[in-house]
């Protein structure tokens, strides 16, 4: 790779870092933030799914922005917005408070990773992306590695409220980079704003995602949470029926026809079903199930981290020895497995095992998540790429927000069925084992690929023998 090829990534990167950072420190916080602002943990899964589907609904419109104003320009308010955001969570005095600045923080990141990934898809040839991508995420990995026990041990001595203002520093770092290092890009002839669209969509999406997250917990009154989930079924129908008809739709589905972009999201969008409820479910499961405390929890699960961050170094080797078929098949069978095993553990388990586990499961888990963004965008072309960018991270961050969805229903019905609203280490089982078998059906997309799928991006021709 060129250096100008590292250097893109790189930028893209430091935003990364200070998104999947938040994100990891909040998990391994969860119980202490609960206590202080005197709500239930799992209700406070508001926090996680406030904070997806704050990116769910502005997502679409990053491309159209990066378009229309510059990526450059748009990458670096995305950063201010998200550091205003980090500055409210902390300042939060109630669990309405958090909420809504977690909504502020995903209006930031929903505009961050997408645009620079817009970037990178313009400027870094096909022949690189595997490469590229390997250099996007190895920094941006440090988030989960550092995130939990920085997390943890300010939690435990400290005051959780300064796990969000320690973006600061790092977000201001990241708009140094872009304005002294990045490119704009910018695309002529952007077509207006597909606004009905951005209305019927962002709604719809929002309020699907949000009714099934309350729904059964008391959190609004009477039958508001079916409303809501009967509200996003009638706008996202809407929205189908829009985008067939208009030329420029904010979501074009018509991507959906290209093989490698059709495998990318329905069988990323499984696969990450299971893969969002992970840092909802083992951060409860140490803490609340087995008694370890914040730092002690977060120092386990760093270990995921470690294993994501080795497997980058073989990434590239591994796709273009068995191509993107036969190694998203088997990878992704062999870390749900592994993913399903966690709800075998038990607090009598050896610290040892725990953390052999949880590094090969990061080390699957990052396999996969390369394999499947290179193989998303391995036929889309340039002027695609905003497009493509939008319609990605929105099945991506629907999927995630749903696995914490699913991972908390499934805890308050072990719940409900005991007649005890205390969580034990047993209830934890089932949850693990639902998501897992949830995400082993993402093997099915990629099974029917061609032996050759995602070869242009492989810098060379897969060798098999199919």
């Amino acid at each position: 790779m060129d250096t100008h090829s590292r250097v893109i990534p790189l930028i893209i990167a430091s935003a990364l870092f200070m998104e999947n950072m938040d994100s990891t420190v909040i998990a391994t916080s969860l119980p202490a933030i609960a206590a202080d602002l005197g709500t239930d943990p799992i209700v406070l899964k508001l926090a996680f799914t406030t904070y997806l589907l704050s990116l769910t609904v502005f997502i679409p419109i990053s491309g159209w922005l990066a378009d229309r104003f510059g990526a450059k320009h748009v990458f670096r308010a995305s950063i201010v917005v998200f550091m205003l955001g980090s500055i409210a969570c902390g300042a939060s005095q109630s669990l309405g408070w958090l909420v809504a600045a977690r909504a502020l923080q995903g209006v930031g990141g929903a505009m961050m990773v997408p645009v620079g990934r817009i970037i990178m898809l313009r400027e870094i040839p096909k022949s690189q992306l595997v490469d590229a991508l390997a250099w996007l995420t190895i920094p941006a990995l440090l988030g989960p590695l550092v995130g939990p026990p920085i997390g943890g041990f300010i939690t435990t001595y400290f005051d959780w409220r300064w796990i969000f203002w320690m973006n600061i520093p790092i977000g201001l770092w990241g708009i140094g980079l872009a304005t002294r290092l990045m490119h704009d890009t910018t695309i002529e002839g952007v077509p207006p704003l597909d606004v009905r669209g951005f209305l019927l969509s962002g709604l719809g999406l929002s309020a699907l995602v949000f009714g099934f997250t309350v729904l059964g917990r008391d959190l609004l009154p009477g039958q508001t949470p079916s409303a809501l989930i009967m509200l996003g079924a009638v706008c996202v129908a809407l929205y189908l029926r829009h985008a067939a008809r208009v030329a420029e739709p904010i979501l074009d589905l018509r991507l959906m026809r290209n093989p490698t972009f059709y495998a990318g999201v329905m069988g990323g969008s499984l696969y990450r079903i299971g893969v969002g409820a992970i840092p909802f479910l083992l951060p409860l499961m140490l803490q609340l199930g087995f008694g370890y405390s914040a730092f002690e929890s977060g120092m386990l699960t760093c270990a995921a981290a470690i294993g994501a961050i080795a497997m980058k170094f073989t990434t590239a080797r591994l796709l273009r020895r068995f191509g993107f078929r036969q190694l998203l098949v088997f990878n992704g069978a062999l870390s749900c497995g592994l993913m399903a095993s966690y709800g075998i553990l038990a607090p009598a388990t050896s610290i040892g095992l725990i953390v052999i586990m949880f590094l090969v499961g990061g080390f699957l888990r990052s396999l996969q998540f390369t394999a499947m963004n290179a193989l998303s965008y391995a036929d889309i072309e340039r002027d695609e790429a905003g497009q493509a960018t939008s319609l990605y991270t929105v099945a991506q961050q629907l999927s995630l927000s749903a696995g914490v969805a699913v991972a908390a229903a499934i805890l308050e019905a072990t719940q409900w069925a005991r007649g005890d609203l205390a969580i034990i280490a047993e209830d934890f089982s089932a949850a693990f084992f639902c998501v897992a078998l949830i995400a082993v059906f993402s093997v099915v997309p990629f099974a029917k690929l061609k032996p050759h799928a995602g070869a242009s991006v492989l810098g060379r021709e897969i060798e098999t023998g199919d």
